[in-house]
């Protein structure tokens, strides 16, 4: 039945081209008719946030039973946005709840690279926990959410070790591997550029090393890290850059070690970034919204408004109140204060707010190379 209203529809237009907005209505009609029920819309995290890791020294039973408590807490770390959980004094109690949730295990063995070129494998429990009675426990323990959608950050690294400087030299790849094992355990996916067949980057040197992130972000809402280091008798002095959201950030470290300046730099960087993307504990709840899109052409920037609105982490379900030609009306459940709702769109650059309350325009969908 579908079908057939579908090709009647693309026939009528064919053959009345001056009546596309009624054309246009009885589409949205339809579609309308095909998501009458709400839409179930929670958004697919970058990274799984329920699987959590734990280093042990076995796979016996007791080293199990052990680490799965801290396996946990790095779930909790993943969800939370927090380096530290010790500020809840309840945590630990509810941290022995983790073989009740369990739902399986397995073991790894990454190889680490140490900084004189040699390999040491470390065995780490990898644990999957039942989402809802997380999601439970960090209501319980009123920890902030860290919003699930996560978009990579992309981290380059460049080096003066009083010889020469260069971009991501190969003897120091140790120092990556350990800043992509903290980006991991908290949850934040990372992107390294990668060189040519003859090992150069797409960058001027000169960027990398003046720290300005605002020249490589493609978009406002693109992260850009550079750490930059450079050898300073027996110190490393290290300046972190961060772009991220329009906003460009710089700091110093220094330390006689440069694999832990720089995973101390990563660190704080995924502290700020988690920081920006948190809703307090006392944000959490159940609220409805109604909002209102004009701007839609046709029923592919309907589709585009749909899915641009379900994507949005805070929105539980979507439901089509009311359409009328170039404008739909939607009804949203969201899990936190209104407001964050309204960060979101403000950030996304889909929707842009019209002058009165609870309107919205549809941004045109620029194409890639635009």
């Amino acid at each position: 039945m579908l079908s057939y209203l579908l090709d009647e529809f693309r026939h009528e237009r064919a053959s009345h081209a001056a009546s596309r907005a009624c054309l246009f209505m009885r589409t949205i009609v339809i579609l309308a008719i095909l998501i009458l029920a709400p839409l179930a819309c929670r958004a697919e995290a970058v990274v799984d946030l329920y699987v959590g890791e734990a280093t042990v020294v076995d796979q016996g039973g007791a080293e199990r039973k052990r680490a799965l408590p801290l396996a946990l807490e790095n779930v909790l770390q993943k969800l939370s946005g927090l380096r530290e959980l010790e500020d809840y004094p309840l945590l630990y109690p509810a941290l022995e709840r983790a073989p009740e949730i369990l739902l399986s295990y397995h073991y790894s063995k990454p190889e680490l690279t140490l900084p004189d070129g040699g390999e040491v494998e470390e065995l780490r429990l990898v644990a999957h926990f039942a989402k809802s009675p997380v999601d439970e426990m960090v209501r319980a323990l009123l920890l902030p959410l860290w919003q699930p959608q996560r978009q990579p950050l992309t981290v380059w690294l460049i080096i003066d070790d009083g010889l020469d400087r260069r971009i991501m030299p190969v003897e120091f790849g140790y120092t990556q591997q350990s800043m992509e094992d903290v980006a991991r355990r908290r949850g934040l996916p990372l992107q390294w550029p990668s060189a040519d067949a003859e090992g150069v980057y797409p960058v001027d040197e000169q960027i990398l090393w003046g720290g300005y992130t605002e020249d490589l972000a493609a978009s406002r809402n693109e992260g850009v890290l550079i750490a930059a280091a450079r050898r300073e008798g027996p110190e490393w002095g290290l300046r972190i850059n961060l772009g991220y959201l329009g906003q460009h950030r710089t700091w110093r470290l220094n330390d006689i070690d440069l694999q832990t300046a720089l995973t101390e730099g990563m660190q704080q960087a995924i502290d700020q970034i988690a920081a920006v993307n948190t809703i307090a504990a006392s944000d959490l709840g159940s609220w409805q919204q109604e909002m209102t899109v004009s701007g839609l052409g046709g029923a592919e920037d309907y589709r585009r408004c749909l899915n641009y609105l379900q994507a949005i982490s805070v929105v539980e379900e979507v439901a089509v109140m009311a359409a009328q030609p170039g404008t739909v009306t939607f009804r949203l459940m969201l899990s936190a204060l209104p407001r964050h709702l309204e960060d979101s769109i403000d950030a996304g650059g889909v929707l842009e707010r019209s002058a009165a309350e609870g309107r919205y325009v549809l941004v045109e969908d620029l194409p890639d190379d635009a």
